[in-house]
Formats: C-alpha cells, sequence, structure tokens
C-alpha cells in the first residue's frame, strides 16, 4: 500500500511539474492591429509592423522570448474602418486570447478601439496614431500611448518659429482628429508668445484641391506688418505645401512652414530650402546604442534607413518586454503597475510613461532643410533635439482620480 502510495504522489508530481513547464512554455500573444488596406496611410502601418518586429528582436536579443516564453504576434487588419477595427480588437482579445495589443495608424480608427481595451480590461499600446484624445477624457486606464502627440509636435513646431508678437501664422489641416487636436494644441503653444493665429482652414482627408482654402488664408495674412507664415499640418497625400507653393505666398511676403515627413515624402521638401520646423524621428537626429543597432540592421536588411515610424514601432515593441520582464505578473493590473512610471530606452532616447494619463513623454527634433543633389531626399539637418522637459503637454485623462 505504501508503495502505491509513493507512486501515486511520484506521478502526480510528474504531472504537475509537467504542467508546470508547459504553461512555461505557452507564447506570449500580442495583437499588432493596423491598417494593412484601403488608405494611403498603409506604407505607416507597414514601417510600424518592421519596426515592432526589429524591436522584439532587439529587446530579446534574438531569442524572441521573455523569461522563457515566445512571443506570438498576431496581425490584424483594421482596412482603417473604425467598425473593423472594434472588432478585430475583440476578436484579439477574446478569441485569440492576446495579453496585449499594439495600434494603430489612424487617429480616427484608433479612438473607435479604446472602449473596446476598456470592455476587455486588457492593455492596448497606441501606436502610431498621434491624437491627444487618445489619452483625453474619453480614454481609459488600459490604453497607454508610445506614439507622440499632436501637441508635441505642435509645441515643438512653435519652438521652432520662436514666435513673438510679430508672428502671424494661417494654419491647414485636415478636418478630423489628428488636424483638430494638432491646430488646438499648436494655438496652446503660442499662448503667451504674442504671436496671432489669424485664421485656421480645415480640409476633408484627401482633398487634392487647396486653391479656396489657400486665397483665404493669403488674404487673412497679406496685409500684417510683420513675419506671415501658413502652417499645414496635413499627415496624408495631396502636396498641400507644393500646391500652396505654386500659387506665389511670396508676393506677399508669406513663408510655409510644415513638420518633417516620412522619407518617401521628404523629396518634395527640396522645394524649401533652409525651411525649418519640428519631426518625431529622423535617423541621422539620435545618437544613442539602439538607434544605431536599429540603424545599422534595418540598413543591412532593407538596404535603405529606417523611417519615423519604425522607429515607433520599435519604441512599442521595447515598452512591451520592458513591462513584461518587470511586472510581478501577466495579469492586467500587475501590468499596469509594471507600466505606470516606466522608462525605458529607444533609438529617440529615453521615454516614459506619465503616471496621469499613459502618455510617454520623449524628444522632438527641430530641423532645417539642406538640399544635396547627391541624396535623393532633402535632407532635415539636425538644429537640436527638443528634450521632452522644454515641452509643457497637457494632461489628458487623469488615471489616478
Amino acid at each position: 500500500m505504501k508503495t502505491f502510495t509513493r507512486f501515486a504522489a511520484t506521478i502526480a508530481t510528474s504531472i504537475t511539474l509537467a504542467g508546470a513547464a508547459w504553461a512555461q512554455e505557452d507564447p506570449i500573444k500580442i495583437a499588432l492591429i493596423h491598417g494593412l488596406s484601403g488608405s494611403s496611410f498603409e506604407a505607416f502601418s507597414k514601417q510600424a509592423q518592421t519596426g515592432f518586429e526589429l524591436g522584439l528582436e532587439y529587446a530579446t536579443k534574438g531569442t524572441n522570448e521573455v523569461k522563457g516564453r515566445p512571443i506570438e504576434v498576431i496581425i490584424k487588419d483594421t482596412q482603417f474602418k473604425p467598425d473593423v477595427a472594434r472588432a478585430v480588437l475583440a476578436e484579439a482579445y477574446g478569441d485569440d486570447e492576446v495579453l496585449l495589443a499594439v495600434g494603430a495608424t489612424s487617429s480616427g480608427v484608433t479612438q473607435a478601439m479604446l472602449p473596446i481595451a476598456e470592455e476587455y480590461e486588457k492593455i492596448l499600446i497606441v501606436e502610431p496614431a498621434v491624437a491627444d484624445s487618445l489619452t483625453g477624457p474619453d480614454s481609459n486606464r488600459y490604453v497607454f500611448k508610445t506614439s507622440r502627440n499632436s501637441s508635441m509636435d505642435m509645441q515643438a513646431q512653435a519652438l521652432a518659429l520662436q514666435p513673438d508678437e510679430n508672428l502671424y501664422v494661417a494654419t491647414l489641416a485636415e478636418d478630423y482628429a489628428f488636424g483638430r487636436d494638432g491646430i488646438t494644441a499648436f494655438k496652446a503653444a503660442l499662448d503667451g508668445s504674442g504671436a496671432t493665429v489669424v485664421t485656421e482652414e480645415y480640409v476633408p482627408q484627401g482633398t487634392a484641391d487647396f486653391t479656396a482654402a489657400t486665397e483665404r488664408m493669403f488674404n487673412a495674412l497679406k496685409d500684417k506688418e510683420g513675419r506671415k507664415v501658413i502652417l499645414v499640418y496635413i499627415a496624408g497625400g495631396g502636396d498641400a505645401p507644393g500646391k500652396i507653393k505654386a500659387l506665389d505666398p511670396d508676393r506677399y511676403g508669406i513663408e510655409i512652414s510644415m513638420g518633417g515627413h516620412i522619407l518617401p515624402v521628404l523629396p518634395t521638401y527640396k522645394r524649401f530650402p533652409g525651411l525649418e520646423g519640428a519631426v518625431y524621428y529622423y535617423y541621422e537626429a539620435y545618437d544613442n546604442d539602439v538607434n544605431k543597432w536599429l540603424v545599422d540592421t534595418h540598413q543591412e536588411r532593407f538596404d535603405g534607413p529606417p523611417d519615423f515610424f519604425t522607429a515607433g514601432g520599435m519604441a512599442a515593441a521595447l515598452a512591451v518586454v520592458k513591462a513584461l520582464e518587470t511586472a510581478e505578473s501577466y495579469e492586467t493590473e500587475d501590468l499596469i503597475t509594471a507600466m505606470e512610471g516606466m522608462s525605458w530606452d529607444t533609438p529617440k532616447g529615453e521615454m516614459t510613461f506619465r503616471p496621469e494619463d499613459h502618455q510617454a513623454l520623449q524628444s522632438m527634433v527641430h530641423f532645417k532643410i539642406r538640399v544635396d543633389d547627391d541624396v535623393a531626399w532633402a535632407i532635415p539637418d539636425l538644429v537640436r533635439i527638443i528634450e521632452a522637459d522644454e515641452m509643457d503637454i497637457p494632461i489628458g485623462r487623469d488615471n489616478s482620480q
């Protein structure tokens, strides 16, 4: 009888150990949810995906494992439709049982995903969508954001313009969350500088004819005494800066200002030598070990440098791995505890999740366009790094309350 008992106990112990080993090897499932069809923004999504995959490789030293468990990335396409985005995120949380999700590309689409994270009580890391509202009052405690926000874009842009009482600005943006949040942030950044926003123009996404909006901006600026600037804040195509330039703003002494863009768009900046602005990332601007690895690896594998959404995707992956390594468990509450206030290294240097609203605080690049006939694109030479603590980024939703 004693022999049988010892035998049974041995079997039970073996089953328990085998079960524990099996559980250890279960993959950590992460959903990468982006628009991969149906929009010109597909390029942004593909860059972010490449950066995310490279980030996992860098952070895990090529093992693609954390604490002995492999990472499985499940990719889903939002088709740039809010209803589809909600459905695929719910599918990822519910059916695929992912630990957390990362996405999406369009701010408007991402806005529709926020309630799903709260419904399933699982983390959503926003990358690369930009709008401030994604961590605003309509957001929730399950949302973290590694991408920069509109306030960072516009405060950095305002610093690059060096505003004073002699500056008059007309703004042109797309009529959705990205555009309106951006211009609201730009006006807030100018507050107290003496500069004046004389008019705001909003156009539908996909607009190709900017003539009427440009003429209204010309009329609002042309008689002002001082520096006159049209600020363009448009993420999509349509070549608004080029079409404004074709209408000859120089006859009124009007300048064009804009932020940087992805590498395929930068050849069009050759029309604006000397233009100064701000951008999230340019591969030559940052001197650190993470960025050096990203630039060298991307050049070797893809025969070209990384773009700024590539750097963003990598930053998100590095945040995920840091959270997985430091959380007490993979329960959502323990992950939130680990991530609130968490700092980690990225191609842009250190980022920190602000505890109050989970926005990642980060630096920006002040650039000046240089044209080199031997380089296919206009070069956004580094003027200086605008550090995170130089920008007064408003707190969105206060998760501590």
